[in-house]
């Protein structure tokens, strides 16, 4: 049988903070600061949110229902719009580290959804492309995909829908511009 809870006066006599009084001393201590970011009107912040709540949950999905993760996926996906690139590139395009697309791309060839090839006499650089089975692989997983991104979507227009494209697109074309020069403090 469990214990009953103390009743609220009991807690007091013992010296212990109930949950109410913990809440007050937090809010009583005001060490934010006056050059905290407005968070609620901070793009990076919102699109760091939105990208790490959308990749955890498309990992998870993507691992039970297809065996690959996110960064698999994003691989795949851009290998079915461009196959035959290297490695450099898929960390251009997707912005990931040489060592996680390594990774990536074993697991993608050693489970046969990838092979890469030499071209033009140059062994030391490596071409990859999804094989067959990676290509039925990516249209089985991009129709989840595409359900996912209706779901982010519900409630905006087509003209809002092709608003935003065309804002996140601007951005990513800002992003080589956002650099050490610029982001150091004055002074």
């Amino acid at each position: 049988m469990g214990k009953a809870a103390a009743p609220k006066n009991d807690e007091a006599q013992r010296g212990t903070v109930t949950k109410e009084k913990r809440a007050e001393a937090v809010a009583a201590d005001a060490r934010s600061s006056p050059n905290a970011l407005d968070l609620e009107n901070y793009v990076p912040a919102f699109l760091t949110w939105i990208a790490n709540k959308l990749s955890s949950s498309a990992s998870l999905i993507y691992r039970r229902r297809f065996g690959v993760g996110i960064v698999e996926w994003r691989i795949m996906a851009l290998l079915a719009v461009e196959p035959w690139i290297t490695a450099g590139r898929i960390c251009e395009v997707i912005g990931l580290d040489k060592a996680g697309v390594s990774r990536s791309l074993r697991f993608l060839t050693d489970k046969g959804y990838a092979e890469t090839r030499y071209r033009d006499n140059n062994n030391r650089r490596q071409f990859v492309a999804l094989t067959g089975s990676g290509i039925a692989l990516h249209d089985r997983i991009a129709l989840v995909a595409r359900a996912r991104e209706e779901q982010l979507l519900t409630g905006f227009s087509e003209e809002e829908r092709a608003i935003a494209v065309r804002l996140l697109a601007r951005m990513h074309e800002n992003l080589p511009h956002v650099g050490d020069e610029l982001t150091k403090p004055p002074g």
